[in-house]
């Protein structure tokens, strides 16, 4: 097929465009960006683990103060909490 070529920008930009990404895939270089991806799905588990534990934390936390808040608002010389 050597009939004449159309030359349009967009297409000649399009064309070099899927051949590198080819030659990339090709090469395995497409393998880092996979591996980035795990390590974001990775930080972001992690991170909301870390958010619930922190709450959980935190509720326990304003529980205790209440409690210790309410035994010192009623405590009295002759009683312990």
């Amino acid at each position: 097929m050597n009939g004449p070529r159309i030359s349009h920008p967009a297409v000649d930009f399009l064309l070099t465009f899927l051949r590198g990404r080819v030659q990339r895939a090709r090469s395995g270089e497409l393998d880092r960006g996979a591996s980035a991806v795990e390590w974001v799905i990775i930080s972001a588990v992690v991170v909301a683990i870390v958010g619930v534990v922190a709450a959980i934390i935190n509720l326990a936390l304003k529980d205790g103060a209440t409690k210790v808040g309410e035994c010192i608002a009623g405590a009295d010389a002759g009683k312990t909490c």
